[in-house]
C-alpha cells in the first residue's frame, strides 16, 4: 500500500524531521511512502503555495492512503489534503 504523509509545513521549522520520522516508521511497517516534504524541497525557490499544493494533490493521487501527522488540523494545506482524501474515499490514518 502506498501512503502519503500530510502535516503542517508552512510556519514550522522542524517539518523535514517530522516527515522523515514518519517516513521511516511507515517504511518499517511495510508501506511504500510518499514524503511531500522531500519532493517539494527540490522545487525552485520561486514556487508558489498553490503550485506546491498542485504537486501535493498529484502525489496524493498516486496513493491508496494518507497519514495525518499530529497538528495537521492547524494547517490549511493539510486540511485541504484531508478533505481531498475524504472525497476520494481513501484510507485515512492518524499519528
Amino acid at each position: 500500500m502506498k501512503i502519503y504523509i500530510s502535516g503542517a509545513i508552512t510556519g514550522t521549522t522542524d517539518y523535514m524531521e517530522r516527515f522523515a520520522k514518519a517516513e521511516k516508521e511507515l517504511t518499517s511497517q511495510g508501506y511504500s511512502v510518499v514524503n511531500p516534504a522531500k519532493v517539494n524541497a527540490q522545487l525552485p525557490e520561486d514556487t508558489t503555495y498553490e503550485e506546491y499544493m498542485k504537486m501535493c494533490f498529484c502525489m496524493l493521487d498516486m496513493c491508496d492512503s494518507i497519514y495525518m501527522l499530529k497538528g495537521f488540523d492547524y494547517s490549511c494545506g493539510a486540511n485541504r489534503e484531508y478533505g481531498y482524501a475524504l472525497a476520494k474515499d481513501m484510507i485515512i490514518m492518524f499519528e
